[in-house]
């Protein structure tokens, strides 16, 4: 069965689509400066698109196949935050307003698995003396 017209319109938007968003869209290119600190720039991304046509049943045994069709796109790139990564610690800087409980949450899940992280590991490099478990036993 052959391709209808309209198969084509929709496949060429959403491969433009495509091409305008990937994943470096959402989360930039890494951006390094002198002192070592690499800046990732974050940024929320909407798009839509609609497609639609008409066959045209024409009187005319050789216009049978007429076709009119459009289809259209629009994407809304907006920054929202930075991710700052320093001497190993992750920091997130937020652009837009953080009224959202969720959004505060997740603006501060990277610090926090830092402080998770740094505590876990001053418990592994803590020496035990003695010999002794923590109850005090040998």
């Amino acid at each position: 069965m052959a391709e209808h017209p309209i198969e084509g319109l929709m496949s060429v938007t959403l491969e433009k689509i495509r091409q305008m968003v990937d994943s470096n869209t959402i989360i930039g290119n890494p951006i390094r400066t002198e002192d070592g600190t690499t800046i990732l720039p974050v940024s929320k991304v909407s798009f839509g698109f609609g497609s639609g046509g008409s066959d045209f049943d024409g009187k005319n045994p050789a216009n049978k196949e007429l076709f009119g069709g459009g289809s259209g796109a629009g994407v809304k790139i907006q920054p929202v935050a930075f991710l700052v990564v320093k001497d190993g610690c992750v920091r997130t800087i937020q652009l837009s307003d953080t009224s959202n409980s969720v959004d505060r949450a997740l603006t501060m899940l990277p610090e926090l698995i830092d402080k998770v992280g740094q505590l876990i590991k001053s418990k592994t490099e803590t020496p035990q003396t003695g010999g002794q478990t923590p109850d005090g036993e040998q």
